[in-house]
């Protein structure tokens, strides 16, 4: 079954753009991992400094290999100052069948 998820974080005043900029290079390196199905960037269109990401992988073992990926420590260290939350807000999803 597919790893899905919904990440979210806000960016602090002014860092907006230092943070599009980061969360878009790092989703080139994703989308290349062989499970990544999908990894698209969102901002909330009533609160531009607020950002969403989808991600799905193939299945747990992509989703594991994701986190192991050398390029993820280096995003999550860069991205930490110029966030609001002390990380990623992660939520899990499940299709409703």
């Amino acid at each position: 079954m597919n790893k899905t998820l919904l990440a979210e974080f806000t960016a602090r005043e002014g860092a907006e753009d230092e943070v599009a900029r980061l969360i878009l290079e790092y989703a080139q390196k994703v989308r290349e991992e062989e499970g990544s199905l999908a990894f698209d960037v969102y901002t909330k269109a009533s609160h531009p400094r607020a950002f969403w990401i989808f991600e799905v992988y193939r299945d747990e073992d992509a989703f594991q290999a994701h986190l192991k990926a050398p390029y993820g420590g280096p995003f999550n260290t860069a991205l930490a100052p110029l966030i609001e939350e002390d990380a990623s807000v992660l939520t899990f999803l499940n299709p409703v069948t």
